[in-house]
């Protein structure tokens, strides 16, 4: 695909995608690289326009440079952001209760703490992202090993087979420790993306080297 059909893909796309205003969106393509630049006025819409652009056919990489722009009167206080965060926290299921440390500076939070399981750190970050002020996220929780790596590799090759959207055969597993890494080669985007889920899907992922190529 060239990249004037590709960069014309990604502008309907976005253009379709009902929960984000594409309208001061702007998208550059050069040899399948993507650059995302623009503003809108949530962390959210910011996050859905990344999200709307790898899942497009074609993309090879993203450079997201877009910027969050709170509109409105007066802009959400960090102390009120902070409050607002805990309360989330601490009324969601999935998050272990007290095992997260939320810091906000000028609108941009940051998640410390553990968990166990790497659902839980991105119901963290799910539980925080939407909140009105909220600019930018860093997700610094740490994920506790508590399983062997044999086990921890077992359980993504398993994870590949269930997967529909996965032809795993062109992937390879390697686990040290908490930290995980993919090689092969697989079709598209929308795979490499779904060998990442089932990655993190495994309890005590650290973190996820994936160097799967696309073609």
């Amino acid at each position: 695909m060239d990249d004037i059909t590709l960069r014309q893909n990604i502008i309907d796309e976005l253009d379709f995608e009902p929960s984000i205003d594409a309208a001061n969106i702007g998208i550059s393509v050069e040899d399948g690289i993507v650059t995302v630049t623009g503003h809108v006025s949530s962390y959210s819409e910011k996050e859905t326009a990344e999200r709307v652009v790898k899942r497009i056919k074609g993309v090879r990489g993203i450079a997201q440079e877009i910027e969050v722009r709170i509109f409105g009167n007066h802009e959400t206080s960090d102390d009120d952001i902070a409050r607002r965060a805990v309360n989330m926290l601490d009324w969601n299921v999935s998050v272990p209760k007290g095992a997260i440390q939320v810091k906000v500076q000028k609108g941009w939070v940051t998640l410390t703490g553990k968990a166990e399981w790497q659902y839980q750190k991105n119901a963290a970050a799910d539980a925080v992202r939407n909140l009105a002020g909220v600019v930018g996220l860093s997700n610094l929780i740490e994920i506790s090993p508590s399983v062997s790596a044999a086990d921890v590799k077992k359980r993504i090759e398993d994870a590949f087979k269930r997967d529909a959207e996965l032809e795993s055969q062109g992937i390879r597993v390697e686990v040290s420790g908490g930290s995980v890494t993919l090689k092969g080669k697989v079709h598209t985007w929308s795979e490499r993306r779904a060998a990442e889920r089932a990655a993190w899907s495994a309890p005590g992922i650290k973190t996820l080297n994936d160097q799967i190529a696309i073609g």
